[in-house]
């Protein structure tokens, strides 16, 4: 058979999506090559919960359905040939090698993986002869590796060329004379230049210092009532901060996407908007999802934990560390407005922790972790979704998948944080979602910002300044 491309395929390009197999087949064109090592390393990531055991247990039904065509050896290497049969087909050379070159001696055991998996790859450029060979691999330095091996590589999906800015919130200039008529304008009339992901304006009056804040709303100008807005336990403190609990609040938006710095609150502004909202008895409860990449390197089961269980704490700092903020503001606020506040003692540790537990069994505050998702439904809740930058999109897809309509979902992550090696950020579910944002859709209502501004204090803003990719 003579096919356009070969393609040899590390590990984590099945484990991200075992259907990648498929893909990169496209109707048999391209021959397909599993070194030995990449079945290994499959096999012992079936056992788990997570979404990557997952993707390794499909690979592993994807193979049920082959049949074996040869069996030959070349040298020291043996080939089998496998054709996978089904609504999608994929022609598949299994590849192993009786004994390796590579010395194994003081070498990492992942290290010696990769070095085996390239050797296949070498001989596979010289086998091959007639096609072309590629080596895939979302792993920047196994590709590198590659490169210096003369073995040409790509990441599969995802490159700068994808890199995009959109304008969430846009500026424009507006006559003072022509204010009046902005709530409930067409956009368009004011910006001929919207788009859609163009989802918060500030209307900068003419020879003013007035500034107007508006969300745009089925193509119309709504005005932002900054008093509502802010009206919560914690108060929104800069213009991105206001347009993100806008949203939070509006009944409009049911799907909100953020990526915002350390620092910028958005864990804090999301908790404290879903609050209000439960207080006011559109849901009820909140539902706080976290992908953890402790789990997933380990295995553990980490299991649906609602209450103040050890775990519970454990996998989910942001969020504990929120609604401590949140009862301690709340109590300051109360103990302003009183008189003789002198004589009002602060709140002690204990009193805080139980608070806090008074305040999640009150608001229904549960916390779910993705490996646990799968065949659950979620109704009439307020769904955070945090540390989206170490998701898959697969991962997204399923627990997005696990939410009915009478949700609000808020999904928050930087791609400056990504600790998931196997997504980058041209191929987590965060980038996917804000580019999603580039067309309307019929389907749900979505919101979308970033975050840039750090309040936390000055040494997050440093820190965030002195180690960003422009100053280096």
């Amino acid at each position: 058979m003579i096919f356009e491309k070969v393609y040899v395929l590390d590990t984590n390009i099945l484990l991200e999506d075992a259907s990648n197999i498929f893909k990169i087949s496209d109707d048999n064109k391209n021959l397909i090559v599993l070194p030995e090592t990449v079945l290994d390393e499959i096999d012992t990531k079936k056992s788990g919960f997570d979404e990557i055991n997952f993707q390794a247990r499909e690979f592993a039904r994807i193979l049920e359905n082959s049949e074996i065509l040869i069996s030959e050896k070349v040298g020291s290497y043996k080939i089998i040939r496998l054709e996978v049969y089904g609504t999608k087909g994929a022609i598949i050379d299994v590849i192993s090698k009786e004994e390796y070159t590579i010395n194994i001696k003081n070498v990492a055991p992942n290290i010696i993986n990769d070095r085996k998996i390239l050797e296949i790859a070498s001989f596979c450029d010289e086998y091959y002869k007639n096609s072309e060979t590629t080596f895939l691999s979302l792993d920047i330095m196994a590709r590198t590796r590659a490169v210096s091996l003369d073995i040409k590589t790509d990441s599969l999906i995802g490159s700068n060329k994808d890199e995009f800015n959109y304008e969430f919130i846009k500026t424009i200039e507006v006559a003072f004379e022509d204010t009046e008529f902005l709530q409930d304008a067409l956009i368009k009339d004011f910006d001929e230049n919207y788009s859609p992901y163009n989802f918060s304006y500030c209307f900068k009056v003419k020879s003013s210092d007035q500034i107007i804040l508006a969300a745009i709303k089925n193509e119309r100008i709504i005005l932002l009532n900054e008093g509502e807005v802010r009206d919560q336990v914690i108060t929104p403190l800069n213009k991105e901060q206001l347009f993100f609990s806008n949203a939070i609040l509006s009944h409009f938006y049911n799907v909100l996407i953020v990526e915002a710095k350390a620092g910028s609150g958005k864990t804090l502004l999301a908790l404290s908007g879903a609050l209000k909202l439960v207080r006011q008895k559109h849901y009820q409860k909140i539902i706080y999802i976290r992908n953890s990449v402790e789990s997933l390197d380990k295995g553990e089961d980490v299991g649906y934990l609602p209450g103040l269980e050890e775990k519970f704490k454990i996998y989910n700092h942001p969020l504990m560390d929120s609604l401590d903020y949140i009862i301690r503001s709340e109590y300051k606020k109360k103990r302003a407005n009183k008189k003789n506040i002198e004589n009002i003692p602060e709140l002690d540790d204990q009193e805080v922790n139980q608070r806090v537990e008074q305040m999640i069994q009150n608001y229904g505050i549960e916390t779910m972790w993705v490996g646990e998702m799968r065949g659950r439904t979620l109704s009439n809740s307020f769904v955070i979704i945090d540390e989206a930058q170490n998701m898959s999109n697969k991962t997204m897809q399923m627990v997005l998948s696990r939410i009915d309509s009478t949700c609000k979902v808020v999904v928050l992550g930087s791609n400056k944080q990504i600790d998931n090696f196997y997504v980058n950020k041209h191929t987590n579910s965060l980038t996917t979602l804000l580019k999603s944002t580039k067309k309307n859709s019929e389907l749900v209502n979505i919101f979308a910002i970033k975050l840039q501004k750090v309040l936390r204090g000055p040494i997050t803003e440093w820190a965030e300044q002195i180690f960003s990719s422009k100053n280096k």
